[in-house]
């Protein structure tokens, strides 16, 4: 089979000062591979500046410019998704479109998927980032990878190329919590990675604060493993032990001493540590159950007001 067509899908939100650019960087990279037919996806994540506004401009100018408007913001991994779920040809590119992503690695991304690669996803590659945004990062791949069977690597980015049949199969994916980054290596398929050096934000601001990558990261995990649930036996098992070796020492002192039983600071410290790790465990059983609600409820991950793809 031929591979010459491609896709490029970019969630966008509040991209204003973005969009104009990363066409024309995305034209004037794709342009020399000589593909036979290309398609730039933008996925409007419920913007409130001027992002829509231009895209559909750009639409007017190029019919390769596809885009996709939800009703509401739903989330950066629900618009890949929705951009995922509309792209129609033979690979698909989906990158961010704040222009982080170098887009100069797309002729070596489809050169590799031409040779053989299911799936070519990056890696980032920056000791200029911040203390604090490493460190957390570096701590969520561990944790994740510490939590679940599957394997991430570090800097792991939604900067990837996959092939039709990657997408076919991620389409089965009915997830309503999506973790897009970890359901891709559990697909299987030939995977290849490639580093990079992520640019400067050329316009705008960053949308992930503090918050929203933690119930990112908690996301993460709790889509991949069922390992949390487990944490709530085993302190229960070892809370238990203690309890129990504690008792014996207390009936030893009240039947064979004639010390005091130390009291009310070992107790208040022993109620206060069981209790906080007893909220611990219930907030994450809380997790999966919110997981499980929200997926009986059958609810979509996003809903489209607008666009102009030619897929359902």
């Amino acid at each position: 089979m031929i591979k010459n067509t491609l896709s490029v899908v970019i969630p966008t939100f509040n991209e204003e000062g973005n969009i104009d650019l990363m066409y024309s960087k995305l034209n004037e990279t794709i342009s020399p591979l000589s593909l036979d037919e290309v398609e730039f996806i933008f996925v409007d994540d419920g913007s409130h500046d001027r992002s829509l506004e231009l895209i559909k401009n750009l639409a007017k100018e190029d019919s390769r410019v596809k885009y996709l408007s939800f009703s509401r913001n739903f989330g950066h991994q629900p618009a890949l998704k929705a951009g995922l779920d509309h792209a129609r040809l033979d690979g698909v590119i989906s990158l961010d479109a704040d222009l982080q992503h170098p887009v100069e690695l797309i002729p070596e991304m489809v050169k590799r998927w031409k040779n053989g690669a299911d799936v070519v996803y990056t890696k980032r590659k920056d000791s200029s980032l911040p203390w604090f945004k490493r460190t957390t990062s570096k701590l969520f791949y561990r944790m994740v990878n510490a939590l679940s069977q599957i394997k991430l690597e570090d800097g792991v980015a939604d900067f990837r190329l996959l092939d039709r049949k990657v997408i076919q199969a991620l389409r089965n994916y009915k997830e309503s919590n999506l973790f897009i980054r970890g359901i891709i290596p559990s697909l299987g398929f030939h995977q290849e990675a490639i580093d990079y050096v992520p640019n400067e934000r050329f316009a705008g601001e960053t949308k992930y604060s503090f918050s929203k990558m933690i119930r990112f990261a908690l996301t993460g995990i709790t889509s991949l493993s069922a390992k949390p649930l487990y944490f709530s036996i085993y302190f229960g098992v070892f809370f238990a032990l203690l309890a129990f070796i504690y008792g014996l020492y207390a009936i030893y002192v009240f039947a064979f001493g004639n010390e005091a039983i130390p009291g009310w600071t070992s107790i208040i410290a022993s109620i206060l540590l069981i209790g906080g790790i007893q909220l611990i465990m219930i907030g994450i059983i809380g997790i999966y159950l919110g997981k499980v609600f929200a997926q009986s409820k059958g609810r979509p991950n996003y809903i489209i007001s607008e666009k102009n793809t030619s897929n359902d």
